[in-house]
């Protein structure tokens, strides 16, 4: 016999684990196709030969990515046509598909190709991908607030987020480095582009169950107020300079960005010809998200007890010391190295799980505190305004990254013998190149934990007695009550 769904007052089915795990798969199919984009420096230099050549693309395919989103956003936002399931969540199902072909047409291997040709491949691959992949994104960080409205469902469905995004970063942590690279450390071109049709499959799986069970029970048409005062973009632009917290979170998260995006190519060079085991190193990155685990559940109860400010800050000085760890190198690569490098990683890893866990949830304090000070919330702003740091960290951090990785000696050393190509070849590379990187990679992780603690501790400044006021102020009413209403659900 089958099980009779429980409905609400307005005939919905009533909101439950189903819709929470739904939306956890959501972020998990979209990180399945993100995870590639931390392998595009490896293979355009490694395998295609691009060089140096390649950050002068990326920095390119930035402009683009910069404007992607709104560009998006906006046609998603004027289509008005009626769908038999809803507008998003066709957007979506359409998104999820061309991420499988997209993601792969970034890692087309073809290392005989002219440098103007490699070129086009790179720069059409990336709009492509970016392209479905927002198509896909946008829509999703919507659906949010429309799968149901009440504040206790959406805490849950953002708790839920983070654990399909941990998970989302986990898996392929662990998969692609046994994927991609040979028994000889070197990687591998047609295993790349196997492992990106992999990863967009896994996708399109995860986002096809959030399709197929998430329930729509907020009604989305808008009637508009014609009285409004008309947007001003430069007075909202103003607004967001002199939007203290809004301004620090931004700082922390181009900070987290440049250490995990500026510093992933690096690590996978370091594992490659310092530690010698490309292999291990998704689950060495694995081991040093311990902290992220153990946090996440422990969230709401710290939060409501320490603070969201005051709890991030902590942790951001413990990224500090476990930065200042990673400068630790005992000669000619013992053992031990490996075990220390573990060890600062885990430290360094508390600071910036704890912060990712809160900080969208301290963007939505800042969007409270914009309307606090100027009576205009103006989310579109604050968000895109802060989305546009965190997508320049994205690309600056890998093409400063290469630029440097270069100057210490990771350049084009190999010749192809069929084709007369240059590439690298990390087996050629020296030790001294490896201890150089070795070092690099401690610097970036270092930058990245201060610009955290600076972005946080100094500039951001709704502390929990700050909060409170603001909250009691704008009729919020009291956080902590919802938090544990979540808590105990």
């Amino acid at each position: 016999m089958k099980k009779q769904v429980k409905l609400d007052e307005k005939g919905y089915r009533k909101f439950g684990i189903r819709d929470s795990v739904a939306y956890a798969a959501g972020d998990l199919g979209c990180n399945m196709s993100f995870a590639i984009k931390g392998t595009m420096a490896l293979f355009w230099t490694q395998v295609m030969g691009m060089g140096l050549w390649y950050s002068l693309l990326l920095l390119v395919v930035q402009v683009w990515d910069a404007i992607n989103d709104p560009l998006i956003g906006a046609i998603i936002d004027a289509d008005k046509r009626k769908y038999k399931r809803n507008k998003f969540l066709s957007y979506i199902w359409f998104g999820s598909i061309g991420l499988i072909v997209g993601g792969a047409c970034c890692f087309l291997p073809f290392p005989g190709a002219p440098v103007w040709a490699k070129s086009i491949i790179f720069i059409a691959g990336y709009v492509i991908w970016d392209a479905f992949y927002t198509i896909a994104n946008v829509p999703y960080g919507s659906l949010l607030s429309l799968i149901s409205n009440d504040a206790a469902d959406r805490a849950s469905l953002s708790a839920w987020r983070s654990v399909g995004s941990m998970v989302g970063n986990m898996l392929p942590m662990v998969i692609l480095p046994f994927i991609m690279y040979n028994a000889d450390g070197t990687l591998n071109g047609f295993r790349v582009f196997l492992a990106a049709l992999i990863m967009g499959g896994l996708g399109f799986i995860c986002f096809q169950f959030m399709i197929r069970n998430t329930e729509i029970r907020v009604d989305t048409d808008v009637t508009v107020n014609e009285e409004q005062p008309k947007f001003n973009v430069f007075q909202a632009l103003k607004n967001f300079a002199k939007n203290r917290p809004a301004v620090g979170a931004t700082v922390a998260a181009m900070g987290m960005f440049i250490g995990m995006q500026g510093a992933t190519t690096a690590v996978s060079v370091v594992f490659q010809i310092y530690f010698k085991n490309p292999q291990i190193s998704g689950i060495v990155q694995l081991f040093a998200m311990i902290p992220i685990v153990v946090f996440t559940p422990l969230a709401r109860k710290m939060v409501v007890k320490y603070g969201k400010k005051e709890l991030a800050v902590f942790c951001s000085l413990c990224s500090i010391i476990g930065g200042l760890g990673l400068f630790i190198i005992t000669p000619q690569n013992t053992g031990i190295d490996l075990i220390v490098y573990i060890i600062c990683q885990l430290v360094y890893s508390l600071g910036v799980g704890v912060y990712s866990t809160v900080s969208w949830a301290m963007m939505g304090d800042a969007i409270d505190y914009n309307e606090w000070k100027t009576g205009k919330r103006e989310e579109g702003v604050v968000y895109s305004m802060h989305s546009f740091f965190r997508k320049l960290a994205q690309g600056v951090g890998p093409a400063v990254a290469l630029v440097i990785m270069g100057s210490l000696g990771y350049v084009n050393n190999a010749i192809d013998a069929k084709t007369g190509e240059s590439f690298i070849d990390v087996t050629l590379l020296s030790f001294d190149v490896a201890v150089n990187l070795r070092v690099l990679v401690a610097a970036l992780f270092l930058v990245a934990a201060v610009m955290q603690f600076i972005g946080l501790a100094l500039i951001y400044n709704l502390d929990k007695k700050t909060l409170a006021k603001m909250n009691e102020e704008l009729g919020r009413g009291d956080e902590t009550a919802v938090t544990e209403e979540v808590t105990a659900q």
